[in-house]
């Protein structure tokens, strides 16, 4: 028997660290407010950053910083106090993409764990044996390699090295993420966390002698959109990732919204649950990976090189579900006090989603303000609403709708 992963999802603020960790994850990525890899994130302060490893190991969560950007000179001077800060709050671990960092890390927090993140591009077992030999417990494989490789490293490295790999998520087109495209473009570093993603943008061609006039690049009948990466999704091979030796999963998305954070880990905790049980994944947790706004799916490059990789047709997400209220508290009869998050109307079908528990559709009755006042929708954002749920409903329980004509609106 195999042992059981470790599930790490994103955390790119306070509210979407509290999904992650009440929907299940082992562990949990965030940043400072410098040197990680999303600087557009909300991401901590001191005081958030340690309040949050103290929540985290209260649940029995681990906590990993990243401080991952390719830093220059003047970065890694000003990196020590901050380091200090994270061992002294009791960080398990930092995500580190850079050898200067990494030996600074060694000396100014030499009780956490360095773990090699994957713009290091680790693809060989002699890589990852040099990044343990040079102090690292965990490397995160490149997102270029197949089962078979990571078989072979796995094989090839000492049993006390971990490895981490991707297995949900926003993909990259350029590998393992290292692009300059957004540097050149728009003026924002890729590398240092503030990609524009420019490889989601519509091209077309610009002849010398006739400005303004815009031609299409197109790839056949596929369209124009020659750069747009699908997202990963391999909740249907678990079992497999567990076989290649795969110590940890992870979810990518700290820029995502909470809802994400806790939807994705949700699907993703059962669907390990169920693989270390030797059970069969539930559909309904395949189906909740799809509840999220999403590119399309496909298993990136872990069968060999992926014939569907670039979508062509268009950069948009599919999105079908929308959050409609969580909750912020709740009697043992169901009697609930939310905030609103989209529209709600009376006579609603919604679906509850608690951590743990499989979601429960039920159809909205009476509602009421923060005036007590019976109301038969929601117009404003963030309102307090009162309402009667199927069961009680713990703190931070999603409500949801399935979008259509009327909440599009």
């Amino acid at each position: 028997m195999f042992n059981k992963p470790e599930l790490l999802s994103p955390a790119g603020d306070p509210e979407r660290l509290q999904m992650a960790v009440r929907f299940g994850a082992d562990a949990v990525y965030l940043a400072g407010k410098a040197y990680g890899m999303r600087a557009k994130c909300g991401n901590f302060n001191d005081d958030e950053l340690r309040q949050a490893v103290k929540f985290c190991h209260s649940h029995g969560t681990k906590v990993y910083v990243t401080a991952n950007i390719l830093a220059r000179t003047t970065e890694i001077r000003q990196m020590p106090p901050f380091l200090e800060l994270c061992q002294d709050a009791g960080v398990d671990a930092f995500i580190l993409g850079d050898l200067g960092v990494f030996k600074a890390a060694e000396k100014y927090a030499p009780k956490v764990e360095r773990h090699i993140s994957t713009q290091m591009g680790v693809v060989s077992a002699d890589t990852a044996r040099a990044w343990y030999e040079l102090g690292a417990s965990r490397v995160v494989l490149a997102r270029e390699l197949t089962f078979d490789e990571i078989r072979d490293i796995r094989d090839n490295i000492p049993r006390e090295l971990e490895l981490e790999a991707f297995v949900h998520g926003a993909m990259c087109v350029s590998f393992s993420g290292r692009c300059l495209l957004s540097n050149y473009l728009a003026g924002r570093d890729a590398n240092h966390g503030a990609c524009a993603q420019p490889c989601r943008w519509k091209y077309a061609l610009v002849e010398e002698r006739r400005p303004g006039e815009y031609f299409p690049v197109v790839e056949e009948d596929e369209g124009t959109y020659i750069m747009n990466s699908r997202d990963l999704c391999m909740i249907d091979h678990i079992p497999e990732l567990i076989e290649a030796g795969i110590n940890s999963f992870k979810i990518e998305g700290r820029a995502k919204s909470s809802y994400y954070a806790a939807c994705v880990t949700n699907a993703y905790r059962h669907g390990i649950d169920a693989a270390m049980a030797g059970q069969p994944l539930d559909p309904i947790w395949r189906n909740e990976v799809d509840k999220i706004s999403h590119r399309h799916y496909y298993q990136g490059f872990y069968f060999g090189r992926p014939e569907a990789g670039q979508f062509y047709e268009d950069a948009r997400y599919i999105r079908d579900w929308d959050v409609a209220a969580y909750v912020v508290s709740c009697d043992e009869s169901g009697n609930a006090i939310l905030t609103q998050r989209g529209r709600i109307w009376t006579g609603d079908t919604l679906e509850l989603l608690i951590p743990g528990q499989k979601p429960i559709e039920f159809t909205v009755g009476e509602m009421r303000n923060a005036d007590n006042e019976v109301v038969t929708y929601c117009p404003h954002p963030e309102m307090e609403i009162r309402m009667k749920l199927p069961v009680a409903a713990p703190e931070y329980a999603i409500l949801r709708r399935q979008v259509d004509e009327k909440t599009a609106k």
